[in-house]
């Protein structure tokens, strides 16, 4: 009888995991024109960025600041102060996305205007090339800053729904399902990943 309790339980437990997954992939595809166009704007801004990096030298004490934040980090502290950093911004989009949605896209302008800046000092220094060392940096992390972009978007869509406080609990409740099983675990690889290649 415990045996087969046990079973039950472990079934249970696989099922409710396979459920939020599914749930969770559905609310994604849900999502998906916001998460391109948070794509859209992410890219042009960074255009922008790169073409007018000389209107953008206000970048460069907060730069110099993250630089000396991690600066003598070990190599599990880096990963950890990549991943808090990620997590907490990525969080905070789609929190503050309740709000029409505005929240997620002044972040996808700064943010997006802010690696074309970087990428433009780089190149300059080391020519094209540089793409190739900065490319593996955003490999997983660019995808889950998308998906949390598109999610805070759609969750401030909710105000034009008819039944708005039903809306409203539908998607916060959709966002944290993706938020947690997809955005979270990428962050994760991501700060693996830039954690290593920073220290090399």
């Amino acid at each position: 009888m415990k045996k087969k309790g046990k079973k039950e339980s472990v079934g249970k437990r696989r099922n409710t995991k396979r459920g939020i997954w599914k749930e969770s992939l559905s609310y994604l595809k849900e999502t998906r024109n916001y998460i391109f166009i948070a794509v859209f704007i992410f890219f042009i801004s960074a255009l922008i960025g790169f073409l007018f990096s000389s209107e953008f030298t206000f970048f460069d004490p907060i730069l110099r600041e993250l630089a000396g934040k991690i600066e003598g980090l070990s190599l599990l502290q880096l990963m950890w102060f990549i991943f808090q950093n990620n997590i907490t911004s990525a969080f905070i989009v789609v929190i503050f996305g309740v709000v029409l949605g505005i929240f997620p896209v002044i972040n996808a302008l700064t943010n997006g205007v802010l690696l074309g800046y970087v990428f433009s000092k780089a190149s300059a220094i080391a020519g094209f090339s540089v793409i190739w060392f900065l490319l593996p940096h955003g490999i997983f992390e660019l995808p889950a800053i998308f998906i949390a972009l598109g999610l805070g978007m759609n969750f401030g869509m909710f105000i034009f729904s008819k039944n708005k406080k039903k809306e409203f609990v539908r998607r916060f409740y959709g966002s944290m399902k993706v938020f947690f099983s997809i955005v979270l675990p990428l962050l994760i690889i991501a700060a693996i990943i830039e954690g290593i290649l920073i220290t090399l």
